[in-house]
């Protein structure tokens, strides 16, 4: 029997080797470093399953010349990367991971609140300079703070768990409302309005969709506690890039933690772009991400709060999974 061809985008050396435990000699499986998009659509064109990640672009003409195509398995909870309406009209499943990283994704959002709150980041450059002063380094207890979480879905949870810990009070913004929820964990839910208004810090923990884009935006900023931290580490498109920068300038947000930013996929092949030609909306997004390097109170993470070692091999087990009960006709996480 012909074997059925699996092939890999985004997927590093530690991936590989994981990987290829996970499948027998039944299977064909082909494995590239770089994204999945237009240019190297070739790549897939005896297919059958395909795995990328969220920097890849399966739009209409990548579907099209993957003409044995069967799955679309992304190794992400999110899936707008992915042409869905032309993945449907051709036929092609299309598969998740819902469930990997809640407490990691969780653990990195405490990281950037902890480092923001004491300074951790300003403390580091000064002591490599072999500056011990404690002037400006004043930092602030979470217990006693307000904790606005918008979006109380698993990684949501997870965060009002930890807060819990730090004795911190939590509200919470969220399209359904859990009210068992609200007795276990002792938080609210309030309006969006109300949590900007409210919340010495502001985290966000919700899906990137339609209803979602901007959320926070030009004519609600306004209505942030003045000093709040703001901590992304959803998507970028949940917040106006302008609104963010506003909010920066003017220091409505007192600190800044991101793991997610606008323009970041333009940014994964910097220094090879840079001897190329290179696009005004690559050098504006280099520009903008400069801009918020350049301030202090801002700290940038690359889009890692879901790689842990062990929230990775849950994406790749669960991935794994996906195809083959796809293949067996049996159940898996399927998006459409």
């Amino acid at each position: 029997m012909p074997k059925t061809v699996v092939a890999f985008f985004e997927a590093n050396s530690k991936e590989k080797k994981y990987l290829k435990r996970l499948f027998d000699k039944n299977f064909d499986v082909r494995f590239y470093s770089e994204v999945l998009n237009e240019k190297n659509a070739q790549l897939v064109k005896d297919a059958e399953a395909i795995s990328p990640f969220i920097y890849s672009t399966i739009t209409e003409k990548v579907i099209k010349q993957a003409k044995k195509l069967k799955l679309i398995s992304t190794r992400s909870t999110g899936f707008n990367h992915i042409d869905i309406q032309t993945a449907k009209v051709k036929n092609i499943s299309v598969s998740n991971v819902p469930y990997y990283g809640e407490n990691t994704v969780a653990e990195h959002t405490f990281a950037l609140i902890l480092a923001l709150s004491r300074n951790l980041h300003k403390a580091y450059v000064r002591t490599i300079k072999n500056d011990f002063a404690l002037e400006g380094l004043q930092g602030f207890d979470l217990k006693g703070k307000t904790l606005g979480v918008i979006g109380a879905g698993s990684i949501g949870v997870h965060v009002i768990k930890i807060a819990k810990g730090f004795g911190m009070n939590v509200i919470a913004s969220d399209a359904r409302a859990n009210h068992i929820l609200t007795e276990l964990m002792d938080f609210k839910y309030v309006s969006l309005d109300e949590l900007l208004s409210n919340s010495d810090i502001i985290t966000l923990h919700c899906p990137y969709n339609a209803h979602t884009h901007h959320m926070i935006n030009m004519n609600n900023i306004n209505k942030v506690k003045k000093g709040a931290l703001f901590i992304n580490t959803a998507r970028n498109g949940i917040i106006e890039p302008k609104a963010l920068y506003y909010a920066i300038e003017n220091k409505i947000f007192g600190g800044v933690g991101l793991d997610v930013f606008e323009g970041e996929e333009l940014l994964k092949e910097e220094n090879q772009m840079l001897t190329q030609n290179v696009s005004v909306e690559h050098l504006e997004a280099i520009l903008k991400r400069n801009i918020l390097l350049r301030n202090e109170n801002v700290i940038i993470t690359p889009h890692m709060a879901f790689d842990s070692v062990e929230a990775v091999e849950r994406i790749m087990d669960t991935t794994v999974e996906n195809i083959k009960c796809f293949l067996e006709n049996k159940n898996y996480h399927k998006v459409i």
